[in-house]
């Protein structure tokens, strides 16, 4: 990861861009998106991960991982599968989660799951 935000630094120094400068974009840490879902109704679900899936997009994160295998090495295992995002910043993952558009179809997974949500923040590159 830090070699991809070198990269970037790189190419914004060489394209001439004075508005991000080298050590801005990398103090700047990402924000996670965390969530375990046990999922009670699989049909109605499937619908909450055909929309969200865009609005991720367009919001800027990406899937770091989207259920997928898991294995419990300490503690209890996920109740289910694991999702995790990465956005740009802490502040772009809140604005995801706080826009009107994830409030409109939120409820296809709050009401077809168990899930419990977090949102971190990266360490600085």
């Amino acid at each position: 990861m830090r070699a991809g935000l070198a990269a970037l630094a790189a190419f914004i120094l060489a394209a001439g861009c004075a508005s991000a400068p080298a050590a801005e974009v990398a103090a700047t840490p990402k924000g996670y998106v965390i969530v375990e879902i046990e999922v009670t109704n699989p049909e109605a679900y499937e619908g909450y991960k055909a929309a969200v899936a865009p609005m991720v997009a367009a919001a800027g994160g990406r899937y770091l991982v989207r259920g997928g295998k898991s294995e419990a090495r300490e503690g209890a295992p996920p109740a289910g599968r694991m999702v995790i995002l990465e956005y740009p910043s802490l502040d772009a993952a809140k604005a995801f989660l706080e826009s009107p558009e994830y409030a409109a179809i939120v409820h296809l997974r709050t009401d077809n799951t168990r899930s419990r949500l977090m949102i971190v923040e990266g360490v600085v590159p």
